[in-house]
């Protein structure tokens, strides 16, 4: 059976079509990989200041003078 053009060039379509959806998947699943992690380097860095400003509070809060007893 001899292929007719229409068919070769069917066939070919169909491959690069397959070749392209291949190539966005592969796209999506590097863009989310960079997604999450960059969202996590955010969180980190929002974890890193939040502690640093509780703890600089806390430690003000602790070397506070005393208010004068009432004696």
């Amino acid at each position: 059976m001899r292929l007719k053009t229409l068919q070769i060039a069917a066939g070919l379509g169909a491959a690069i079509a397959f070749l392209l959806a291949f190539m966005a998947a592969g796209a999506l699943l590097a863009s989310l990989l960079f997604a999450i992690i960059g969202a996590a380097l955010v969180a980190w860095i929002a974890y890193g200041v939040a502690k640093t400003l509780l703890d600089r509070r806390l430690s003000q809060d602790r070397h506070r003078a005393l208010p004068p007893s009432a004696s």
